[in-house]
């Protein structure tokens, strides 16, 4: 399996394999991988002749720099797992901050709408212009016909899609079903930093929003978002930070349930000081 370290080598890779007429998918990833980014990659094969994975930690979007440092990285792990999917049709692109950044690690500012102020975005300061800066710059790098992302961060994979839209890139971003384990929890990098007790408690995410989404047939959303609130309130091992019910075009919180739109809940819960986010269709 080829991997390349910087943005050179890899361009002239890439555009040898465009060369052949060969489709180039993206699986863009902060690394810690597991089957939700398999699922990912599968899809991208199944619609490409190649499929390039990154593995680049961000810096620039995240809020709390302990955050970042606890992140966990295992890039030989990581490659060792994708050799088990196609090894002669996955790239791997593992590049360094200044590769990306070159000797200035900052944020470009993003306008998208009013979707980067809500939920995550009102309690992560500047995650959406670091989001955007460096899907922006790997899209450019790599040049895919199309990019995969998960929809357990649906609200990133909006913004991206509102990005593609603002700077007319030639990409197709294509959001894929949340991978989940067999007790529910969606799959995330983080759920390898939970302790035994708060892992076991964490599905009660999962069932929580499942519950929400049958009240939400029948009851108003306030009604359903005080709901939620009441089973996290006297909760001893996860703190619930925000459930939001919402739009799925604008994000914002429903008023006022509407047949002709969609909605979806999200929500992000605390398990010791892991942060842990799921969302789940309403209709």
């Amino acid at each position: 399996m080829k991997r390349f370290l910087n943005k050179t080598d890899l361009s002239h890779h890439l555009d040898a394999l465009r060369a052949k007429e060969c489709r180039i998918g993206f699986v863009p990833t902060m690394g810690a991988l597991h089957a939700g980014h398999v699922s990912l990659v599968e899809k991208g094969l199944s619609e490409n002749e190649v499929v390039v994975v990154s593995i680049f930690v961000n810096p620039t979007q995240f809020d709390n720099p302990e955050d970042l440092e606890k992140y966990p990285r295992s890039v030989a792990t990581d490659i060792e797992l994708l050799q088990t999917v196609d090894p002669e049709r996955i790239v791997v692109y593992t590049p360094s901050e200044t590769d990306v950044y070159g000797d200035d690690v900052v944020s470009e500012p993003f306008n998208f709408g009013g979707l980067e102020h809500e939920m995550e975005g009102a309690f992560r300061a500047g995650h959406f212009d670091g989001v955007g800066t460096i899907v922006k710059r790997l899209f450019e790098i790599v040049e895919p016909r199309r990019a995969y992302f998960g929809e357990k961060d649906f609200q990133q994979l909006q913004i991206v899609k509102k990005m593609v839209a603002l700077h007319k890139l030639p990409v197709e971003v294509i959001g894929c079903p949340i991978h989940r384990e067999e007790d529910g929890l969606a799959m995330s990098s983080r759920n390898a930093r939970l302790t035994e007790a708060h892992r076991a408690a964490a599905p009660f995410i999962y069932e929580t929003i499942k519950t929400a989404k049958l009240k939400f047939g029948t009851e108003r959303a306030e009604l359903v978002t005080e709901w939620v609130n009441l089973q996290f309130k006297n909760h001893t091992l996860l703190k619930l930070e925000y459930f939001v019910i919402a739009d799925t075009t604008t994000l914002k919180p429903v008023e006022k349930k509407s047949l002709e739109n969609t909605y979806r809940a999200f929500i992000a819960v605390y398990a010791g000081d892991i942060r842990l986010i799921d969302n789940i269709a309403l209709n």
